[in-house]
């Protein structure tokens, strides 16, 4: 068991694995390589703290080398499921389940929007997982949905063991190609269904039987990975030691709300770290 599982490579998630670094915690950062492409698109910061003027990809780099030299490895796994197991979670990454004694949610903020009956079809027809659920859909009729051009993979994956695949990339540039695949340019709003999903609606009215619904985000929202988790207005609700409603769940940076500075996901971070290391603590006292 890990003492702790971050998730998002951000600043926030890169200020908190820095200090429990520090501290010699055992624990495991799942997210980017690339760690925070918000960060290295912008073209000027000029408040970050002693370094003036740099820009977004001077300040990415400066994070990654820093990395590097503390050691610190990045679990480039997509996390679909968190769930409460005592006193502990467990954790579902790549279809694979890890276990730690504390979650840190540094996620920023989902920029995509959920479609309409989404939350309520999940597992019954509407899945964030390739790998996990694809063999479920073998020699079915099934949509998938995806806003990032590296799980590609899992598209193409799905289309070998679908009758019949509809993709709806959010993207430029789809390279997804086989003969059962048909790629649309619509766009999808919602999901109907009795018992599971069984209709995809297009927002120009169109409706598309399908068997199932592959949705293939950079992100899910914190809420629907750890059902039990409060949010309001799209924000984890934590108090001024990142604490969430549950007993060691934490959270930092932009999923916590505005001002959605690097500054502040750094500093908040770093409290989360702190906050984690005295709970650990008093596990052991």
């Amino acid at each position: 068991m890990y003492d702790t599982i971050i998730i998002g490579t951000g600043p926030a998630g890169f200020s908190a694995a820095m200090n429990l670094k520090i501290h010699n915690k055992d624990f495991l950062w799942f997210g980017s390589k690339n760690m925070s492409s918000k960060v290295e698109k912008a073209e000027k910061i000029r408040n970050y703290p002693g370094l003036p003027e740099i820009t977004g990809q001077e300040l990415q780099a400066h994070f990654q080398h820093h990395a590097e030299t503390m050691d610190i490895e990045i679990q480039e796994k997509m996390v679909t499921m968190i769930m409460k197991n005592g006193d502990s979670y467990m954790v579902l990454a790549d279809n694979e389940l890890y276990e730690a004694k504390t979650v840190l949610f540094a996620t920023g903020v989902m920029a995509a929007k959920t479609l309409k009956g989404e939350d309520s079809f999940l597992g019954r027809g509407i899945s964030y997982c390739a790998t996990c659920d694809g063999a479920l859909y073998k020699g079915k009729r099934i949509a998938v949905i995806c806003n990032d051009a590296r799980f590609e993979h899992e598209v193409t994956y799905l289309a070998e063991l679908a009758e019949q695949l509809i993709y709806f990339p959010q993207y430029r540039g789809s390279r997804v190609q086989a003969g059962n695949v048909t790629v649309s340019a619509g766009r999808p709003v919602k999901v109907e269904g009795e018992s599971r999903a069984e209709r995809l609606v297009l927002q120009d009215g169109q409706i598309l039987p399908v068997d199932g619904i592959f949705i293939l985000r950079n992100a899910i929202a914190p809420d629907t990975l750890l059902r039990e988790l409060q949010t309001e207005g799209g924000h984890i609700v934590v108090n001024r030691r990142m604490e969430t409603n549950l007993r060691g769940c934490y959270a930092a940076g932009d999923c916590t709300g505005r001002p959605y500075q690097y500054t502040k996901a750094v500093g908040e971070g770093n409290v989360a770290a702190h906050s984690i290391i005295e709970y650990l603590a008093s596990l052991q006292s």
